[in-house]
């Protein structure tokens, strides 16, 4: 996880100096730190988290090989009958 270095008392001092209430500077302050903080937190994969998503990825191409097997399958299917149907047709006339 990375780190970053934020100065909260000069960054209060920096709004105080522009007209901000103390009060007021600190809340934001706060703020700010959260949210950088939950920034860093949220944005790094873990080893974990590309481990589980190239098992998911496994998952999800093995899922569509299946599909396109089935597709396949049917197509052919279709094909046939409708050979068969052309075939039945031309001898009928």
């Amino acid at each position: 996880m990375s780190t970053i270095t934020f100065d909260t008392f000069r960054f209060v001092e920096t709004l105080e100096k522009a007209g901000m209430p103390r009060a007021q500077a600190a809340a934001f302050s706060q703020a700010q730190r959260d949210s950088l903080a939950e920034a860093l937190d949220t944005t790094v994969a873990t080893k974990a988290d590309i481990v589980r998503l190239e098992n998911r990825m496994d998952s999800m191409t093995k899922d569509m090989q299946a599909k396109e097997l089935r597709l396949t399958i049917k197509l052919g299917a279709f094909l046939a009958v409708f050979a068969g149907i052309i075939i039945a047709a031309l001898r009928a006339f």
